[in-house]
């Protein structure tokens, strides 16, 4: 069993952090500046939001389902983006939420 969430985990973490390639080393996005003005400050709270993936399993049970608030609050935000960027960044959003609520759901007694 343990060895089965540890092989889950690693793959959501694996694809997170394919995903977000632009965010590696916490190096700005390098889009054209009017590009990323229309992004407006969702860029900056997915940001922060996203940026915990890798330390979730160290995070307390309040942490995560402040995190797991604060993702279902920037989902409308990005709805209201251009195409691609939409697509990209509610799918990427949607893999943090699910990790976090993954791993909140197995911190909790059952």
């Amino acid at each position: 069993m343990k060895r089965t969430v540890s092989v889950v985990l690693f793959g959501i973490l694996t694809a997170l952090f394919l995903a977000q390639g632009s965010t590696l080393g916490g190096r700005p996005s390098t889009g054209p500046p009017a590009v990323l003005a229309q992004e407006g400050g969702w860029k900056v709270e997915y940001d922060a939001v996203c940026s915990k993936t890798d330390i979730a399993m160290t995070l307390s049970g309040e942490e995560l389902k402040a995190l797991i608030t604060r993702c279902d609050h920037l989902k409308p935000k990005i709805e209201a983006e251009e195409g691609s960027t939409r697509k990209v960044y509610l799918r990427r959003l949607q893999m943090c939420r699910d990790l976090y609520k993954y791993v909140l759901d197995s911190k909790e007694p059952k």
